[in-house]
């Protein structure tokens, strides 16, 4: 238990297909590209002012 196989992920995709749709599924995917683009862009912006606050000391 804990590894999932390729029978598993074709349930859970079926049933994913089924709840929302095959019109919202590319809008869904598309949010959360753009949400973890931003997050890797945050992530980038405060580790480079972490990099400038520990020059400047």
């Amino acid at each position: 238990m804990g590894r999932l196989g390729v029978t598993e992920i074709l349930i859970i995709l079926a049933v994913v297909l089924l709840l929302f749709g095959g019109k919202k599924i590319p809008e869904l995917m598309k949010g959360l590209g753009s949400g973890i683009k931003e997050f890797k862009n945050a992530a980038k912006d405060d580790s480079s002012a972490k990099k400038e606050e520990d020059t400047k000391e």
